[in-house]
């Protein structure tokens, strides 16, 4: 969408236009789905947060501030909720401790999901995902599936772009050993399986990039 029929759109549904405001949920609502979805683990997680992002979006346009793109506020405010809910459900860690905790039950966001992660954790890049901690997940969400560039992502995410690159770096990292490491163990009992060959960072940035994008999720 063009930023000059963007801005046309705002201005509509700020005035009431409920064909311009459905015109935005149609634009971003599966993309918003698919990566809360991928953030969070849990589907139940993911429509509520869409809903309410719409919701809180569509009845505030008259603060939004027509520098940014509208994808970008909608994605802060989607985020700013996805924080919340975890912070109601455990106390908020900083970063490093996030990070340094990544993998194991006890981080932040593990609450949020535990309930329901069993139906998620089928699928092996979502497990993979899950083994993240929750900055590098939001900075390989942003970069593979959302396809923001690091100066986008730093300033959504209010961090140095060196640091997004030192995340998506690691994040990368991690979940190709944590992908490889599930094969390994399906694998496990086959005479016909094969033995995983190492790759490179290279390959794997196409790798990963290839199965966030392949392995998409839309909303109902």
């Amino acid at each position: 969408m063009k930023r000059s029929e963007e801005q046309a759109l705002i201005r509509r549904a700020a005035a009431g236009d409920r064909d311009a405001a459905g015109v935005f949920i149609r634009a971003y609502q599966n993309q918003l789905y698919a990566y809360l979805l991928r953030l969070s683990g849990r589907r139940e997680l993911a429509e509520d947060i869409v809903q309410d992002a719409f919701v809180r979006v569509l009845t505030n346009l008259d603060r939004f501030d027509p520098r940014f793109r509208f994808s970008t506020w909608l994605f802060t405010i989607a985020r700013r909720l996805f924080i919340n809910a975890i912070q109601k459900h455990q106390p908020a860690y900083d970063s490093d401790t996030v990070s340094a905790r990544a993998g194991r039950t006890d981080r932040p966001e593990a609450p949020v999901i535990r309930e329901d992660s069993e139906a998620a954790s089928r699928d092996q890049l979502q497990r993979a995902l899950m083994s993240l901690s929750l900055e590098q997940r939001e900075v390989i969400l942003l970069f593979h599936q959302q396809d923001w560039p690091i100066w986008l992502i730093a300033e959504h995410l209010t961090m140095p772009e060196g640091t997004v690159k030192s995340h998506l770096h690691r994040g990368r990292r991690r979940l190709r050993e944590a992908m490889e490491s599930d094969q390994r163990k399906a694998d496990l009992g086959r005479t016909d399986a094969s033995v995983p060959r190492d790759i490179d960072d290279a390959e794997a940035e196409i790798r990963v990039g290839a199965m966030i994008r392949a392995r998409e999720v839309t909303h109902d």
